[in-house]
């Protein structure tokens, strides 16, 4: 178990939590959630041992093995498919062993090395981190494609395959959800719930908590507060204890001042002097209750255009893509005032290709795309973040869209999105990447648009924002399409949704809770000791072709193995060759070299007879090869 007492710590002058006291049991699953800058992800440091607490004291099983998401992965020309493989240290440590082992022709410890190889599986860890990197929505071209040719958020996801590949007592996840589908959400969240140790999730994705942890770390003033049950539970507690605090704040304040009262009345009195020293002493002895709130400083409104078109946006008989290649084919969309829609589908399916094209960023390759005379587009990306100036502040951003402005008026709808006033005039470099998608947002919301086209827009927001911006999208009068993991944000603000798939971009016919089920039905255990899942043939080509790769994957390590005994056999034959040369010499059989001669002739007869043994293990190495490549060739066709 990891127990906490009384462990207090600080980042520089700012207390991050103090007097933190409790235990997280052995396959306790919890939720940690809070404000952005709490101390989170400080807590997961402490844990790793890269902070001291300032005080109390920490304990954590010293057998236990940690296993934690990485937010930055550096540049590496390492496949994707190794670096996931990487995360698992037991393999890599006995990869290393088993070469120096050969390197020094050790029999005893190649032995050993061998045993405990098999007794990891270490013959499914291609297969292993193939699943992994499948359910988290990599194709197979992707798996040797080098780490540093991915994007940043893919990057992300190569780390969580790689936390997910090592064999833990302990697993930390930060964020995981974050530049994840909706369909790699479904598939981790059947991972995680089969994962056998104990695990630790940072997230401020409500529903994704839900239906994971079974307790919750809460975040606030400077407290770890901890309570029974995911985070819907939490959040019912919460209120509870609000409600509680606010009677007993209430209930104190009036007793001082009662105290007050009496103490100016009486306290120059001979007869009644006593007793107001007495209700002084009790007033010192309270323990002050402060006045329950809760931590909200966003709240704002997306204005829309007065003006609006019938429909907004009209798209006939068009294909989408990028130059002559088509994602989405004859695609109709219509987006009329009031649409709210929600888009669905695989990753690389196309949903940003449809999204960019109904926005006008990318241009139709066939069809045509008709808008309205008063339509006027607010588009989230992430790009956006990345286009923001960073030497600007976020009065000057809002400035440069609108001069007429008046600096009290853009303070105040900057307020609305938490910013405050030393952070409305300053340069936006230092700013995390919550407060920048903030910004991205208040940008958008500043120019009135009638249509909100919204790529992932909770990437780095915390669990308050979130809410705010689900209120604000409520209220919107203006039409929205919406691409976003957060189930409980799509649920809460569109009314019908859209399936982007198989190069068509259709109606869903079924409500967001059926296409979660529709999702679950596609995993099943593969290895319920260790959590892995993949996704069940569903009779369709691609994956026919997922399975098909899985399987040539699986067959690496046996080509590895036979590679390893041919390097061996060449090894071995050389040795004899070289000492059956050394027997020609009729010195040798002179009387004075008789023990040399020997040990000579008892080393030929260990050289022949592993010569023997390797090569019967090469012909079954690839006898075994054949018959598997065989299966492979039978399921292919």
């Amino acid at each position: 178990m990891i127990r906490f007492s009384k462990l207090s710590l600080r980042r520089g002058t700012k207390t991050l939590f103090y007097d933190a006291d409790f235990t997280i049991h052995p396959n306790e699953r919890v939720g940690v959630i809070g404000s952005n800058g709490c101390g989170k992800s400080s807590l997961f440091s402490l844990i790793m041992q890269q902070l001291s607490a300032d005080s109390g004291e920490l304990q954590i099983p010293h057998d236990w093995r940690i296993a934690i998401m990485l937010q930055e992965t550096p540049h590496s020309s390492r496949t994707a498919i190794e670096h996931v493989i990487d995360g698992d240290t037991e393999l890599r440590q006995l990869e290393a062993e088993l070469a120096v082992a050969q390197q020094h022709d050790n029999d005893h410890a190649i032995a050993r090395i061998l045993g405990e190889l098999d007794s990891i599986h270490a013959y499914n860890a291609v297969t292993r981190a193939s699943q992994l990197l499948a359910g988290l929505g990599f194709e197979t071209d992707q798996l040797e494609r080098a780490v540093e040719a991915f994007s940043g958020g893919w990057r992300i996801r190569l780390n969580l395959a790689r936390a997910l590949m090592r064999r833990s007592d302990l697993l930390l996840l930060d964020e995981p959800t974050n530049h994840l589908d909706i369909d790699a959400v479904a598939w981790l969240e059947s991972w995680l719930l089969r994962y056998p140790g104990t695990l630790m999730l940072i997230s401020h994705d409500r529903d994704f908590l839900d239906n994971i942890t079974q307790r919750t770390l809460h975040f606030e003033h400077g407290k770890i507060h901890v309570y029974k049950g995911n985070y819907s539970a939490a959040e019912r507690q919460k209120a509870e204890r609000l409600a509680q605090q606010q009677a007993s704040y209430l209930k104190q304040q009036t007793r001082i001042k009662q105290i007050d009262e009496f103490v100016r009345r009486f306290r120059y009195k001979a007869s009644k002097a006593k007793q107001a020293q007495s209700r002084l002493k009790e007033l010192d002895r309270l323990e002050q209750i402060d006045a329950a709130h809760i931590d909200s400083p966003f709240t704002f409104s997306l204005p829309c255009w007065e003006k609006l078109s019938d429909p907004l946006i009209d798209i006939r008989v068009a294909d989408l893509g990028y130059d002559d290649t088509v994602v989405i084919q004859q695609a109709r969309i219509s987006i009329r005032p009031g649409d709210r829609i929600g888009i669905l589908g695989p990753n690389g399916a196309g949903k940003t290709t449809l999204l960019k094209s109904i926005a006008g960023y990318l241009p139709l390759i066939t069809g045509e795309r008709n808008c309205g005379d008063h339509l006027r587009v607010g588009y989230f990306a992430q790009h956006q973040l990345e286009a923001l100036d960073m030497n600007a502040s976020p009065m000057l951003h809002l400035q440069r869209l609108n001069e007429q402005a008046k600096e009290l008026e853009i303070r105040n709808f900057l307020g609305g999105f938490g910013f405050g006033n030393e952070a409305t005039v300053g340069s936006i470099a230092h700013f995390s990447g919550g407060e920048k998608a903030r910004l991205a947002l208040a940008i958008i919301a500043w120019q009135r648009p009638n249509l909100l086209i919204l790529d992932e827009p909770t990437n780095h927001l915390d669990l308050e924002m979130r809410h705010a911006l689900t209120i604000a999208l409520q209220q919107y009068q203006g039409a929205v399409l919406l691409v976003s993991h957060d189930r409980h944000l799509l649920r809460n603000t569109v009314d019908e949704l859209l399936l982007v798939n198989s190069g068509k971009a259709d109606r869903y016919p079924g409500s967001l809770q059926d296409y979660q089920q529709q999702l679950r039905s596609q995993y099943k255990t593969i290895d319920k000791s260790s959590g892995n899942q993949k996704p069940t043939a569903n009779g369709n080509k691609k994956s026919k072709r997922q399975q098909a790769a899985n399987i040539r994957q699986s067959l690496q390590p046996l080509r590895k193995a036979i590679k390893q005994t041919d390097q061996l056999l060449i090894k071995v034959s050389a040795q004899l060759q070289q000492l059956d040369a050394s027997l020609t010499d009729t010195s040798l059989y002179q009387p004075a070299n008789a023990q040399r001669l020997q040990e000579m002739l008892k080393d030929q007869g260990k050289l022949r007879a592993q010569q023997s043994q390797l090569e019967e293990q090469w012909l079954e190495q690839h006898e075994a090869l054949e018959q598997a490549e065989q299966q492979l060739s039978t399921g292919d066709s």
